[in-house]
């Protein structure tokens, strides 16, 4: 905390006062607060990673109903996994999970590892999420800075550029002040970016730490803390094929394991290449890729769709089967499947729009 040691240090029991009485005059609706579950709360912090509290209530409810505890989550085929999973973004999250789930049932009896360091250990689980999980099931005094920490530690402090261990010794400094409550006091923070400590336009007013924070004080709240330029993405226009076999069904294939939305179905297909049309795509790439020759009928549906580092648009044709036998890594990663069963079956967002197009 570089340049605040002195009048920063005189401040921190205010501030932590502060902030644990406003967070109790709350009583915000997240569901997985007061939880005393372990496995719970470390997969409800799996899944509001980059996703809003909103949209994860009603999966933490149905994945916990599906796999209510680390066992019946690792023995889990991986498919099923992905379905419970489906439309909540982000895949490799539950592919770890998978993987953490089997570590702990294999490596730790069935019992999450109670440190932070150990935690960190398991597949998926960062300084973030091992300290949330520290802190809220086990009670450690362990940093869990997301975003919206970041930028109130920044501006409590009046942190310049912080690095991470920079809002770690920050956030550490309070967590001392915080007696037995360190989850407590963790979930003030983020609730405090989340709602009054915003990017634009803080309320200021009504902040509970208004009194002692630095950067107000001191004029800079708008520069703390310096916006992260997000990278450029590029867009990729991919054909697909909606590959009939002449008895209903239609043809998909399993993504790669370890590939981006590793292990969900799709249509086969890939990116054009330049000046090349979506059929004559199509057409290409379900011959190398595939190894059958198709005739490329009309469009299906065509989907703008944007991921966290790129954009596409999926053009889907139809396309009839005209002689070869599919061919993927493995037997079991592509299926003749009615439309009607799709459901039984993992797909991006993207694909939804398609196969919702053909049960109309």
């Amino acid at each position: 905390m570089s340049g605040s040691e002195g009048e920063g240090t005189a401040t921190l029991p205010a501030a932590v006062e502060s902030l644990l009485a406003w967070y109790d005059s709350r009583h915000r609706d997240v569901p997985w607060r007061g939880e005393e579950s372990p496995y719970r709360i470390w997969v409800a912090e799996v899944m509001a990673q980059q996703t809003r509290v909103e949209t994860v209530r009603d999966y933490w409810h149905a994945f916990l109903q599906r796999f209510p505890d680390v066992e019946s989550l690792a023995a889990a085929d991986r498919g099923e996994v992905l379905k419970a999973w489906e439309g909540l973004g982000y895949y490799a999250r539950a592919r770890r999970l998978h993987d953490a789930a089997a570590q702990v049932v294999r490596d730790h009896g069935g019992e999450l590892p109670r440190d932070p360091a150990s935690l960190q250990e398991l597949p998926g689980i960062g300084p973030y999420t091992a300290g949330a999980v520290a802190s809220m099931a086990f009670g450690r005094p362990a940093p869990a800075v997301d975003g919206n920490t970041r930028r109130v530690l920044s501006r409590l402090f009046d942190l310049e550029d912080p690095s991470d261990s920079e809002l770690e010794e920050a956030a550490r400094a309070l967590l001392e002040e915080a007696g037995g409550r360190p989850a407590d006091l963790n979930q003030a923070l983020m609730d405090l970016g989340g709602a009054l400590c915003t990017p634009e336009n803080p309320d200021c007013g009504r902040c509970p730490v208004a009194e002692v924070c630095m950067a107000l004080e001191r004029g800079t709240v708008s520069e703390r803390p310096p916006p992260r330029r997000r990278p450029d993405r590029p867009h990729h226009d991919v054909g697909v094929g909606v590959v009939w076999d002449g008895r209903g069904r239609v043809l998909i294939s399993r993504r790669p394991e370890d590939g981006m939305l590793g292990g969900m179905w799709e249509f086969p297909g890939g990116k054009l290449e330049d000046g090349e049309a979506p059929a004559e795509a199509v057409r290409r790439e379900l011959r190398e890729e595939m190894e059958i020759e198709v005739e490329v009928g009309d469009l299906v549906a065509r989907v703008d769709h944007e991921y966290s580092h790129l954009r596409v648009t999926l053009h889907a044709h139809h396309a009839r089967h005209v002689s070869g036998t599919p061919r993927a890594r493995a037997a079991t990663d592509w299926a003749w499947v009615e439309p009607g069963r799709m459901e039984e079956y993992a797909f991006p967002r993207a694909s939804h729009a398609v196969i919702e197009r053909l049960l109309e």
